[in-house]
């Protein structure tokens, strides 16, 4: 899709993917609102990163997703809704479990009643692979039952549901886009990653919670892509989709790797406070992205040990954003 002159909105546009989609879509020529969660710091959150002619094509938008104002004006006029806002962290879910379900899913109806009542050409909601819980088979197809099991991957299956019925009710154009462990450059701490990378860089020890957990990792780069292509394929409007990688590798299998391209040897440290409660663990996510190839043609292009090469050189040289060893929620 030619995306030059169309106006676009991406909500959660200050987070690590939605910076990431907000510089392509800039870059490619559209006119795009990024909607940010407001602070008294007029914090723009990762747009900050931005190159300076990226930044300046952006209309920065500051409000909250439960403000049901903010959110129609956000949207009036955009062809096209990239909705990536949400609380994300899934032990903040264990603690403050209200915050969460009223931002991911009465955050998400406000954008659908908005994009219904506006006729906006094509919103792409985002889901997560959390959605699914620990695999009941693998890979994971987009039929796999859905299980609560954090209050995060509960307030995202209300969400997702709600979009289900706007499509179903309403015919509003929402298409879903499921992403597995999405990483790279400007991720922060709270994921697995960049938790061992920013470690293993200036620590002696790598302190972890469970190491047998397994994950299907996927470049940002390549989940942007994933992004585009949802709003541009019309085939995709009522879809669930997933996007990842087709391969699976466990925590532990992961720290060696990241070890391995650092040239170091360190001891893994058991550390009590990053250990989900034993019934919310989501022991294995791996994705069957056939449904991605056939319907939208994707698939991804950036090898883990490529992709975690980027991310190494990137938290190398921004080692100063982080504060390695210290457990973020």
């Amino acid at each position: 899709m030619n995306w030059s002159g169309r106006s676009v909105l991406v909500t959660g546009a200050g987070g690590f993917i939605g910076s990431h989609l907000v510089e392509r879509l800039a870059g490619e020529g559209a006119q795009v609102r990024a909607f940010v969660r407001y602070t008294s710091r007029a914090d723009l959150g990762l747009l900050n990163l931005l190159p300076a002619e990226a930044l300046a094509r952006v209309e920065v938008i500051a409000g909250d997703l439960r403000d049901v104002e903010a959110v129609r004006d956000a949207v009036k006029g955009v062809d096209t809704i990239f909705h990536l806002g949400a609380l994300i962290a899934i032990p903040y879910s264990y603690v403050h479990p209200r915050e969460v379900v009223d931002t991911n899913v009465l955050g998400t109806l406000n954008m659908l009643m908005a994009a219904r009542d506006y006729g906006v050409r094509r919103m792409v909601h985002t889901s997560t692979s959390e959605v699914y819980g620990t695999a009941q088979y693998v890979p994971i197809d987009e039929k796999h039952p859905l299980q609560g099991q954090s209050p995060y991957s509960a307030s995202k299956i209300g969400a997702d549901k709600i979009v289900e019925s706007f499509v179903r009710s309403f015919g509003t154009p929402v298409a879903t886009l499921r992403p597995f462990n999405t990483y790279g450059p400007r991720q922060s701490a709270r994921a697995v990653i960049p938790t061992i990378i920013t470690q293993a860089l200036v620590k002696d020890e790598i302190r972890l919670g469970s190491l047998t957990p397994q994950r299907d990792f996927t470049f940002v780069a390549d989940t942007v892509e994933g992004f585009v292509r949802m709003a541009s394929v019309d085939a995709a409007v009522g879809q669930e989709v997933n996007i990842g990688a087709d391969a699976t590798i466990s925590i532990g299998e992961l720290v060696q790797r990241i070890l391995r391209l650092l040239g170091k040897d360190l001891p893994i440290v058991s550390d009590d406070q990053r250990v989900r409660p034993e019934q919310s663990e989501v022991m294995r996510l791996w994705a069957d992205n056939r449904k991605a190839a056939e319907l939208i043609g994707w698939r991804p292009r950036v090898s883990l040990d490529e992709g975690l090469a980027i991310t190494i050189d990137w938290v190398r040289q921004n080692i100063a954003r982080f504060r390695p060893g210290v457990y973020e929620v």
